[in-house]
């Protein structure tokens, strides 16, 4: 079972505001901002809904084509405000909000591009 997923970002405070706005909507908020002086290694920001961490931003050279990362809500109405969230946070377009019946009958879903090109989903069974 996965605990925590992460990914690489070339600018951690770009990226940070950005996943703020979009991870908002979901319940994700930022709960650590770690700087390479304490990681030993990259300046790092954890996102969670309480004390357990479930996803990291982490400055480095992100690699191409981008990684793909998955949030499972509890709505559509979540994967809506996901998508608009991080579309007006300067995501890009990868798939609006719709039913993917190639996915599985009731797979509602919404993708966007973060600023390194990521590919940021959230997703729910309708």
């Amino acid at each position: 079972m996965i605990d925590y997923a992460g990914l690489v970002v070339s600018d951690i405070h770009k990226s940070k505001d950005f996943y703020k706005a979009a991870l908002a909507p979901i319940g994700l908020n930022l709960f650590a901002e770690l700087p390479a002086s304490f990681t030993g290694l990259v300046d790092a920001a954890g996102f969670s809904e309480s004390s357990d961490f479930q996803f990291w931003i982490s400055e480095g050279r992100p690699k191409t084509p981008g990684s793909h990362i998955a949030f499972h809500v509890d709505s559509p109405e979540q994967v809506d405000r996901f998508y608009d969230a991080a579309i007006s946070a300067g995501g890009q377009d990868n798939g609006s909000p719709c039913i993917r019946t190639y996915y599985r009958p009731n797979y509602y879903s919404a993708f966007v591009l973060d600023p390194d090109g990521n590919s940021i989903e959230a997703f729910c069974y309708e």
